[in-house]
């Protein structure tokens, strides 16, 4: 029996990873979960899998909590005290689902405690992956990629020799709901059309990022730092079925792919279950149903989302995290209605061009690069 604590219990990857629990009972329980503010939805998850500790992002969200659960036993704690305090509590295995730059500090936590560190935060690597680890490493914690595309490729590297070995990593994109539009036609996109993704039921960060293709940008960094890899090692290719998730070329001339349904229980469930494997309640491929696999190169003119993310890894430093927190800023301002869906990529590279200060070997001074990039951010989309 595994104990799970899940950052991030409400989300999609949070569903998802209850619905496995639900299936393999005799295999993991739920320890602890958090939630940013869905109360209801937190109250239904304590009801249905008891844990022992819940964390909620406020006071007034505890006292609903308290309410809402008369026999509740455990702990409730509140705010980025009481994650950082459930990063503490070692389990078995730790999912990190929250999103954006506040999954930070648990997953740094996380890795200094040992065990298994289940990531699928991306911000975490993206903005504080060389420290991050590099903790995982001194203190024999195992990070597993829950991203389908990470999760993909360490798949295809169990057993496979060195890094000498392999040609070149590439992850595969969707494209997203824009992939056949032209750059100027993206001008007049609104957030509604961007949210709506062809094959992934994601939340709008998410949703959106894909759309610009930041995402896969952000991806192509997580797997530098995953993976070990070079940036010119690291490539994407739009691939809309989203049925092949990874490619490794390797030296020899070999390619191995990754292939699954595009359903987040299937490369949680390697996760959950690591190094063996088990059911995940989706359906086995059908590949002859899928009739044609097409795969496309994509367009950094019309994308230059990607094209600023992989600049940003090949500087390295604190270059990604001002990225992120850029990308989050101007993603938060689009889906406000306050800049167009080009002016994220325009936001992002001002940014990136802005005087900034030095460090990132901490949590405070990744804290410090990300609130100054944010702030930087927020004034250039103010004089827009």
């Amino acid at each position: 029996m595994r104990k799970i604590s899940l950052f991030g219990a409400t989300g999609t990857i949070g569903d998802n990873t209850l619905d496995l629990i639900a299936r393999h009972e005799d295999k993991f329980s739920l320890f602890a979960a958090s939630a940013g503010g869905n109360v209801e939805k937190l109250a239904e998850i304590a009801r249905r899998f008891t844990p022992a500790l819940l964390v909620i992002g406020d006071e007034t969200g505890r006292k609903a909590l308290r309410a809402a659960l008369p026999e509740f036993s455990g702990e409730i704690l509140v705010g980025e005290k009481g994650l950082a305090q459930m990063a503490a509590t070692k389990a078995d295995l730790t999912i990190m689902a929250i999103v954006g730059f506040a999954g930070l500090a648990p997953s740094l936590i996380c890795a200094a405690q040992g065990g298994v560190l289940a990531l699928a935060n991306k911000e975490a690597l993206v903005a504080g992956g060389a420290h991050l680890m590099r903790l995982a490493a001194d203190n024999d914690t195992t990070i597993l990629p829950v991203d389908s595309e990470h999760n993909a490729i360490f798949q295809l590297l169990q057993g496979q020799g060195t890094a000498a070995q392999i040609d070149k990593i590439v992850l595969t994109a969707s494209g997203g709901p824009f992939r056949g539009m032209s750059f100027d036609a993206m001008k007049e996109v609104t957030p509604a059309q961007a949210v709506a993704h062809p094959n992934w039921d994601m939340g709008a960060k998410i949703s959106v990022d894909s759309a610009t293709m930041m995402n896969k940008g952000l991806e192509l960094i997580e797997a530098h730092y995953l993976f070990d890899m070079a940036p010119d090692k690291l490539d994407a290719l739009i691939h809309p079925q989203s049925i092949v998730h990874g490619m490794v070329y390797f030296v020899d001339g070999s390619v191995l792919t990754q292939n699954a349904s595009p359903d987040m229980r299937v490369p949680l469930a390697y996760c959950m279950a690591y190094p063996q494997r088990i059911e995940s309640g989706v359906a086995p491929l059908d590949l002859p149903a899928q009739e044609r696999l097409d795969f496309e190169v994509i367009d950094r003119a019309r994308f230059p989302c990607l094209a600023l993310a992989e600049a940003a890894m090949r500087s390295g430093g604190h270059a990604p995290a001002r990225l992120n927190a850029a990308n989050e800023v101007a993603v938060a301002a689009f889906l406000e209605a306050r800049i167009s869906f080009v002016q994220i990529a325009e936001t992002v590279d001002a940014v990136l061009q802005e005087n900034h200060q030095e460090g990132g070997d901490s949590v405070d001074e990744l804290h410090a690069i990300d609130g100054e990039a944010r702030a930087q951010a927020e004034g250039f989309i103010s004089a827009l």
